[in-house]
């Protein structure tokens, strides 16, 4: 019944991240809902309320530490039907934050603290709260949903990387036979890549706005000059885990932002590149998929086993990329102190970190079904001898003989494919030392794949 009713959520979304995806996002409901996004900004006015009460003002001094939790549990407590009666408040004032303070205020009038009541939200301009609640729910987002999963993804990649550290496998670049590597090293290329831009993002300050009308706290230095308010918004946003920019117009220029957001698009671009290499490695027969009991790969074609994880992931990882790129465009342009434009873009941060999420999952199963076809491998590896000439013309140039290149370019590029006997017999005719010819025909497709790095601790 649970799995029928869950179905029946989605058959009438229009996003397939609410629909067809909803169990594999929904955790980020909790960041980037209408519900969410109202609680956080619940929980900025309030921890600002109780931020003016350590200044602390004069009609605010003396406030009781423990009415001061009472307080935060408005939002600590904040459920459905508070987001409800703030959507319902919304209707009247036409105002998102506004309804957000009416109903901060009827909650101070039922807790008894109706004396305070003008204190909420004082001073401050919507954005105040919405560049602190933004990037608090996208911080709390990525530290609890998103980062956990790339960091599957790295663990199974680690695990591949070491796995088959050594495991030749011939290179294709440019789509034709090159030099041999191994299947860990490739995968160890794409963990690499990965881990850097995770340790880059996870290094990047999440920003804040909190300044005011037009970020020069004119009414907050009216009401009280002899408060330094620049270095308490700077005390108040480093106490929500945020870093305060300034100066600022009415909002924050979202530069910051834009930064988290190239290194998110950076990260899901490294993504498609494994999905790509995964499925043509696929195609290659040198990756074989584990078959699912009841899964279907082809309406038309009951043999085919189809990389439907890795074509799921690059497509989710396309789209979160477009989005994070319009993201990080789009949100530092504002035209004067502020215009409109940002708020309703805002609201779609969550489409595409849903999207990346989505994307992580899929690379990670389409990594857990994969086994490598040793008997392909080595049989390609074993039909594609000329790639030694390279081997071969490099040790005849360190020995001095004239134009090496040149005699295993004519050797390598007939029309049949060069065969070791052949290779051999090449070597043979060299007018080289017998001990340069024996450690020449040493060498092999399987033996030859230069020098690995060491496994990944």
């Amino acid at each position: 019944m649970q799995q029928m009713n869950e179905l029946m959520h989605g058959l009438k979304n229009i996003s397939p991240l609410d629909g067809r995806y909803h169990r594999m996002v929904s955790p980020l409901q909790d960041y980037f809902s209408e519900e969410a996004l109202i609680r956080y900004r619940v929980r900025s006015e309030i921890e600002y309320f109780i931020a003016l009460c350590t200044v602390p003002l004069p009609p605010l001094e003396g406030i009781p530490d423990g009415d001061k939790e009472i307080i935060r549990d408005i939002f600590r407590t904040f459920s459905s039907s508070d987001a409800l009666r703030v959507k319902e408040i919304e209707q009247k004032t036409n105002h998102d934050i506004k309804a957000v303070e009416y109903f901060i205020k009827e909650r101070f009038d039922e807790l008894g603290m109706e004396q305070y009541r003008e204190f909420v939200h004082f001073g401050l301009t919507s954005q105040d709260i919405n560049n602190t609640a933004v990037p608090l729910s996208l911080k709390e987002a990525l530290h609890q949903v998103l980062y956990p999963a790339l960091q599957m993804l790295l663990d199974k990649l680690h695990k591949l990387s070491n796995e088959w550290l050594h495991e030749p496998m011939l290179a294709h670049t440019h789509g034709q036979p090159a030099s041999p590597t191994t299947v860990g090293k490739e995968m160890m290329v794409f963990y690499q890549r990965l881990k850097k831009q995770f340790t880059a993002l996870r290094s990047l300050p999440f920003p804040a706005k909190f300044g005011g009308a037009t970020g020069n706290f004119n009414a907050h230095h009216v009401a009280y000059p002899a408060v330094d308010w620049v270095a308490f918004a700077d005390k108040f946003t480093r106490s929500l885990g945020l870093e305060r920019s300034q100066p600022t117009t009415q909002i924050d220029h979202y530069d910051g932002l834009a930064a988290i957001f190239d290194c998110l698009k950076r990260i899901c671009t490294i993504v498609i590149d494994l999905d790509r290499d995964c499925w043509t490695y696929i195609s290659m027969d040198y990756f074989k998929q584990k078959v699912i009991a009841g899964e279907t790969g082809s309406s038309a074609m009951p043999h085919k086993v189809n990389p439907i994880d890795f074509e799921n992931a690059e497509g989710n990882a396309g789209i979160a990329i477009a989005l994070f790129e319009h993201l990080s465009a789009k949100l530092p342009v504002s035209r004067l102190q502020r215009d409109l434009s940002d708020s309703t873009v805002l609201r779609n941060i969550g489409v595409p970190v849903g999207h990346m999420l989505i994307a992580l999952k899929a690379s990670v199963r389409g990594l857990e079904k994969i086994s490598l076809n040793k008997k392909r491998i080595s049989a390609d590896l074993n039909d594609n001898v000329a790639v030694l000439a390279e081997a071969i013309q490099t040790i005849l140039r360190s020995i001095g003989y004239p134009n090496p290149y040149e005699a295993l370019k004519d050797l390598t590029r007939k029309d049949t494919a060069i065969t070791r006997e052949a290779l051999h017999a090449f070597i043979d005719q060299l007018d080289i030392k017998k001990e340069e010819k024996e450690r020449m025909k040493k060498i092999t497709p399987e033996n030859y794949t230069g020098m690995m790095p060491k496994n990944l601790e």
